[in-house]
């Protein structure tokens, strides 16, 4: 699990357990990230940072908060916009001005929280989609910056995987790798070689994970038609995901997966 969402203690689907916990339906935790992070602007570096904290709320991505000195100060520009939130309290807002460009509203901070949130006073955020590169300590970040509790597990399997698009039966295999990650439902890739011929068409779609890496998307061609990015493979994903590199997965409307029982 992960701490934000389904049965995590942050998340909104508590599990079974022995305890109760005495705290409001929506919570935070605003944790030391000890990791260097840097974000920028073109080639200029707008956030550097070694004394981030993660702030983890329930149902939403962690999100990086950083001393607003480790934020470029001739860069920014307070502008009038202001939001509330009911768990953290007004937030004020600051510009990015790098040469030409300028960010509207990019980073935010809560100058006076709430007393529930008192830790969030001296700090503020860049939202992630307005940098056009992260980096943890020297690595580029994909996609968005890590869950610290969320993990992708990989391993091979003798279950027999049956997958049938549009009525017809594309892909069969007994030796898939099985991808277990945290909070969703167990995923089956399959080698390539045990897909119909025929059946996987390219695409141009391409997504970007931060466990798994980036993916490449396949047409299902089956029936009398197309199923457009119903496959998906990651020919070179990121370590964790490592075994399932050049494996396909699938799934979509008109396609059924069924993962069989170990016999």
């Amino acid at each position: 699990m992960s701490l934000t969402t389904g049965t995590g203690p942050l998340g909104g689907e508590p599990g079974d357990t022995n305890y109760t916990l005495d705290a409001p339906p929506h919570r935070l935790l605003f944790e030391p990230d000890p990791r260097r992070l840097r974000a920028l602007v073109g080639d200029r570096v707008v956030l550097d940072s070694m004394r981030a904290h993660l702030l983890h709320e329930t149902g939403l991505l962690p999100v990086a908060y950083v001393p607003l000195e480790d934020l470029d100060a001739e860069l920014l520009q307070r502008t009038q916009t202001s939001t509330h939130c009911p768990f953290k309290g007004d937030a004020s807002y600051w510009s990015l001005h790098v040469g030409d460009r300028v960010i509207e509203d990019a980073v935010w901070g809560y100058e006076d929280p709430l007393e529930r949130a008192p830790w969030l006073r001296g700090f503020a955020a860049l939202d992630r989609r307005r940098a056009d590169a992260w980096l943890v300590e020297d690595d580029p970040v994909a996609g968005h910056l890590r869950d610290p509790y969320h993990r992708v597990d990989v391993h091979r399997a003798s279950r027999t995987v049956t997958v049938t698009a549009s009525g017809e039966v594309v892909a069969r295999s007994t030796r898939p790798m099985l991808v277990f990650e945290t909070s969703l439902a167990p995923r089956a890739y399959l080698p390539r070689a045990d897909v119909r011929p025929g059946v996987l068409a390219p695409s141009a779609t391409r997504t970007v994970c931060p466990y798994k890496g980036e993916a490449c998307y396949w047409h299902v061609e089956a029936g009398a038609g197309s199923l457009a990015d119903a496959a998906w493979s990651y020919e070179s994903p990121l370590p964790e995901a490592m075994r399932a590199a050049g494996h396909v997965s699938f799934a979509g409307d008109g396609v059924e997966v069924v993962l069989e029982p170990a016999v």
